[in-house]
């Protein structure tokens, strides 16, 4: 049996208001708790036990899931009492690990939605006898990430700094958050104190002359530490493009949570998802959105890759684009906000003297 710890303890900074009263993870995507989709996918894969190594807002995650038995799994729960960076966190739970010293431990980071082929990075990692082995995916403008350098048979030549000029973009390869540890090197991680897997435990065991593996799998892969790619993710989830089996209904152009209320002109597209007991209003264009539960969006508002918060309240004909409407936040009628606006929680915009048409 394969089994894993997923890193759930961030705090989420780069989404806020989304993560004020809510950890990253627990953030609805396509209907349910982010979290959900990584572990009904691991659950896919095999994986029986998983370690969620929490610490901002700790005591969400079991109320909801508890032992984990209602997707097939067995999770335990364990808490960093002070951030204890990536390696840190995974050596705070290696007493709950079942492993042997030479058994493979997948790890995931919790904000990465991926359509990786998680068996066969399990069977890249037993096929080379890596120590570990690392999850690699190329992207088109390698600027904003490390970068991880293999030769021709996989094996890790270098974990690289952000490169700062064209001539030190040596690969398109980037760590893409998944690993399979073998346990011993788990083990082998400093304990009480905060340790950087990218900093630290890599660079270390490559100048130790440990065998790290990489895999390269190039297919859907989208880091969802920013309000815009949360919101690309959940409706790249409903469209189909990115992979889960915990997707509460069928995958297209919308889905709607059963006791929402969608007036029958308003209109949605790319995506959009209608939460639990949200009220859409007549003439409603909304596109490539999230309505988390509760919320209201009231006749002719005009929504695009937004995120409208918990019990919030979007007013007549207001006009939002690539905006972030926290909890229980107002944003009064005919106003128009655009380009990564973010309104707080509970704050209160109030309604424009300056009325938009709909169809401006």
């Amino acid at each position: 049996m394969t089994e894993a710890i997923l890193l759930v303890g961030g705090k989420g900074t780069r989404l806020r208001p989304l993560t004020v009263n809510t950890p990253k993870p627990m953030v609805p995507a396509a209907g349910v708790p982010f979290l959900t989709h990584q572990l009904a996918r691991a659950r896919a894969a095999g994986v029986e036990h998983i370690v969620l190594a929490t610490s901002y807002l700790a005591e969400v995650f079991e109320p909801y899931f508890g032992d984990g038995s209602a997707l097939g799994l067995h999770l335990e729960y364990v808490t960093e009492e002070e951030p204890l960076g990536t390696g840190g966190a995974i050596r705070n739970v290696a007493s709950r690990l079942r492993s042997g010293p030479q058994d493979p431990v997948l790890i995931f980071n919790g904000d990465i939605l991926t359509g990786l082929d998680i068996k066969a990075l399990v069977a890249v990692h037993e096929t080379s006898g890596a120590d570990v082995s690392l999850h690699l995916t190329r992207v088109a403008d390698p600027r904003a990430y490390g970068l991880v350098p293999t030769d021709a048979d996989g094996r890790v030549q270098a974990f690289l700094e952000k490169p700062q000029t064209p001539e030190e973009i040596v690969t398109d390869q980037i760590n893409a958050g998944a690993y399979v540890f073998r346990r011993s090197v788990i083990d082998a991680i400093p304990a009480g104190r905060p340790v950087s897997v990218e900093r630290e435990t890599f660079p270390d065991l490559l100048a130790s002359g440990a065998h790290l593996q990489g895999m390269v799998d190039s297919t859907y892969w989208l880091d969802l530490g920013t309000p815009q790619a949360f919101v690309r993710g959940s409706a790249d989830l409903v469209l189909g493009r990115a992979p889960s089996p915990a997707v509460p209904g069928r995958c297209g152009d919308r889905l709607i949570l059963p006791t929402a209320t969608v007036a029958p002109d308003a209109k949605l597209t790319g995506g959009t998802v209608i939460g639990e007991g949200a009220v859409i209003g007549p003439g409603a264009r909304i596109d490539a959105t999230t309505v988390l539960p509760g919320a209201r969006v009231d006749e002719g508002a005009v929504l695009s890759a937004s995120l409208i918060g918990e019990n919030a309240h979007v007013g007549a004909r207001t006009i939002l684009s690539d905006v972030v409407v926290g909890d229980g936040a107002t944003v009064g009628a005919d106003n128009e906000l655009r380009a990564g606006a973010r309104v707080w929680c509970d704050a209160v915009v109030a309604p424009s003297s300056i009325r938009f048409s709909s169809d401006e």
